[in-house]
């Protein structure tokens, strides 16, 4: 049968150490003498070994002693940090993280899953918009954190990485081949106007083949082949490929991810954004923390 040990004791058993005596580690606790030396003399009887040599004027640690002394402190950090997660009160509320839909996977799962953890009373609401209506939002102050696809950074934002902006298309689709080219953009999508002033740039014709407001609808017209479209690496919609068109595309300039952050002094706020930064500077990070 499994047998626990007492925290208690553990806890009193570390004070004396530390204060070279009972008495001393009494009043640290805010104890009896005699409480400490009874919780001492459980501990030792529970374990069946010596803790303390009190052949001298002053207590020592016997050879087990020192041993568990180092167990001990674990034990009694571990316990006060599961205390302070679970019953502090100071970070209680919600946080608004605006994020593209695009960016969403792989890294906010990560960084959601570990801030639960890490602030368990804190609720968090996710906003998935484009990024023109996010900078709006943020600039009124109305989210927490926002995640941007920018070719540049605004003021007070964090270049967290720069990307390539690739042509996609269907598996195996034959879309990007066609005169003129069907392309499918969102009204605010924030590559849009940059996308079509390449095509422009080279010359070459195209069509608006699907212009909706929402995300799936162009997603679902580029995977059945009847568009093609552009996303960031590593951020491929289901049931697409990058397009190896040989240069018959122009090149698209490369994207930031950015971070802004509305409240840097805020310690959750602070806590998330450190969380993000780390999912995108160690991208091996992210699958420890979806599996964790």
């Amino acid at each position: 049968m499994a047998r626990n040990l007492d925290l208690t004791a553990l806890r009193s058993f570390v004070a004396v150490s530390d204060a070279g005596g009972v008495t001393r580690a009494a009043g640290m606790l805010n104890l009896t003498q005699s409480a400490v030396s009874m919780q001492l003399k459980r501990l030792e009887e529970s374990l069946d070994v010596a803790l303390l040599d009190r052949s001298a004027r002053t207590i020592a640690l016997t050879p087990a002693g020192e041993q568990l002394l180092g167990y001990a402190r674990s034990m009694l950090k571990i316990n006060d940090e599961i205390l302070n997660k679970l019953t502090a009160t100071e970070f209680e509320g919600e946080l608004k993280l605006g994020v593209p839909h695009d960016i969403i996977y792989p890294v906010v799962p990560a960084v959601l899953k570990r801030f639960a953890a890490d602030f368990p009373r804190m609720q968090v609401r996710l906003i998935s918009a484009p990024t023109r209506k996010l900078l709006d939002m943020f600039g009124r102050g109305e989210v927490d954190l926002i995640l941007t696809t920018e070719e540049t950074c605004g003021p007070g934002g964090q270049v967290l990485v720069e990307l390539p902006l690739l042509w996609i298309g269907a598996l195996d689709g034959q879309a990007w081949r066609k005169q003129p080219l069907p392309v499918a953009f969102c009204g605010n999508c924030i590559f849009r106007s940059g996308v079509l002033q390449a095509l422009n740039g080279r010359g070459i014709n195209w069509t608006m083949a699907v212009d909706s407001e929402l995300d799936n609808a162009v997603e679902a017209a580029v995977s059945a082949d009847l568009a093609v479209h552009v996303a960031l690496k590593g951020s491929l919609p289901p049931h697409t490929e990058v397009i190896d068109h040989g240069g018959l595309l122009p090149a698209l300039k490369p994207q930031n991810i950015n971070l802004y952050l509305l409240k840097p002094d805020d310690q959750p706020s602070q806590a998330m954004a450190g969380i993000i930064q780390q999912c995108y500077t160690t991208p091996k990070l992210v699958p420890q923390l979806l599996t964790a």
